[in-house]
């Protein structure tokens, strides 16, 4: 009996089961299910396609009365301030059935929805940014080149601690380094090429006090950690040189001594003689897109911007980006004749938006014309669970849980939502709802109300009736 359980017990801890006993059948080399073949002779019929399980139902009209009679109560109130916009369409043909305020408003971070829009429509979700080494063999020098890789990191623990994965510099040394010793050379001079970007790295109409009070980066083609000092949430001064400090000590860590400053320098093109040593590549744009929009990054998005910039020839500046964000959305259909766009986080307070441009550029990402812009909609906060919605939405109808998703707009003074919402009879609308002349201390009052109108919307009966 001993004996007995004393064998029981080592078949149990080494898995050992009914092999160790001898009468398990001998395993399959066939694991597949679909390439395990059926018993002879079987014979099935052949495959009819399934009846619809419900017919398909058109996009229910949205009565602009009912929405009229969830929103005008809250609109009314003063704690609300003397300028307040709200405009609501419904999806199913874009037509506006309800309006209240003139425009155009201070759209604080809703400026993100035209900088990500234009970005996927140009450059294409799936395009990815990419840092490069490059060097000359008559040269002691390489180059660390940025590409504007907005989430470039310092390190894979970094790199792979949040959504998305990121490229990181300290892989790139190892590439380098490796790339470097195939060739026979154990020591370098090093430079860092950021000329991508053009024009001021600080944006002349932003409030003086953001670089000093630590509220974004100095905006360059080359930073780590968006320009954050590694360990650190305060802001480099210089992101592109402590960038390349932070390569340098990862390629010295890989063996390789480099000797001499780190200047900032121009990377030796192909006719120079100029030839990639290591790259690494940004996670896919659309991606980086849903990063932004969920945490509302303002650096990620002056990059981005900057980005659109370039492709569209305008330059890689503030004063370009905002160019080739007008010139993508006019390509989209999307009148800005009126706007006044300055960035692309929304962080000047001299940003000017007419409701009509955030409701054309939430329309034309939803379209079915245009699938690849449907990444900026499907990514936007979720009231109540995710991104800069998770923890609002408290207060008014529980049904805008879940219902609403809309990109935030918060500056002092102003607070504003723009989305989507879906009424509880299945009524599908876009919506803005901005207020920009908001007193200090009704600052908490403001941002609930602006939410209790969202929400209204995901709870209201609003489908027209047939």
């Amino acid at each position: 009996m001993v004996l007995v359980l004393v064998a029981a017990a080592a078949a149990y801890q080494f898995d050992l089961g009914s092999r160790w006993f001898g009468n398990e059948p001998p395993p399959s080399p066939i694991t597949e299910p679909d390439k395990v073949l059926p018993p002879a002779g079987l014979s099935l019929p052949a495959a009819r396609p399934a009846a619809a399980v419900a017919p398909e139902t058109k996009a229910r009209a949205v009565s602009g009365a009912a929405v009229r009679r969830v929103l005008d109560p809250m609109i009314r109130s003063k704690k609300l301030g003397k300028h307040v916009v709200v405009d609501v369409a419904q999806a199913s043909d874009d037509s506006v059935v309800y309006r209240h305020g003139v425009g155009p408003v201070m759209p604080a971070s809703t400026m993100k929805l035209l900088t990500t829009t234009a970005a996927m429509e140009k450059l294409g979700p799936q395009h990815r940014f990419v840092t490069t080494v490059v060097g000359t063999p008559s040269s002691p020098r390489i180059v660390l080149v940025g590409g504007g890789d907005p989430l470039l990191a310092s390190s894979p623990r970094t790199a792979r601690a949040s959504y998305p994965v990121r490229a990181d510099v300290a892989t790139l040394a190892k590439q380098t380094a490796k790339a470097l010793r195939a060739a026979g050379r154990a020591k370098v001079r090093l430079g860092y090429d950021a000329s991508l970007f053009t024009g001021p790295r600080v944006n002349p109409h932003w409030e003086p006090s953001y670089i000093p009070d630590n509220v974004i980066s100095p905006v360059t083609a080359l930073w780590v950690d968006e320009g954050r000092r590694t360990g650190s949430s305060y802001r480099s001064a210089d992101p592109a040189a402590a960038a390349a400090q932070v390569f340098r000590d990862a390629l010295q860590h890989r063996g390789i001594k480099v000797v001499g400053a780190t200047r900032a320098v121009k990377a030796p093109g192909a006719a120079a003689g100029g030839q990639p040593l290591a790259t690494v590549r940004s996670a896919p744009l659309a991606q980086i897109v849903q990063h932004v929009l969920e945490v509302s990054d303002n650096e990620g998005a002056e990059v981005i911007a900057h980005q659109v910039g370039v492709a569209t020839g305008k330059g890689g500046s503030f004063e370009g980006g905002a160019a080739g964000v007008r010139e993508v959305l006019g390509s989209l259909g999307i009148d800005t004749t009126n706007d006044r766009i300055y960035d692309g986080s929304g962080l000047s307070r001299h940003d000017r938006l007419s409701p009509e441009t955030l409701l054309s550029v939430l329309e034309a990402a939803s379209s079915a014309d245009h699938p690849h812009l449907r990444p900026v909609i499907a990514n936007l906060p979720v009231a109540g669970f995710s991104g800069s919605l998770k923890y609002r939405f408290d207060k008014g109808d529980p049904s805008g849980l879940g219902t609403v998703r809309a990109k935030t707009g918060t500056l002092s003074g102003v607070h504003g939502l723009a989305g989507t919402a879906t009424s509880k009879d299945g009524a599908v609308m876009v919506f803005v709802a901005i207020a920009d002349r908001v007193k200090m201390r009704n600052t908490l009052d403001a941002r609930q109300l602006v939410d209790r109108m969202a929400g209204a919307l995901g709870g209201c009966t609003c489908a027209a009736t047939p």
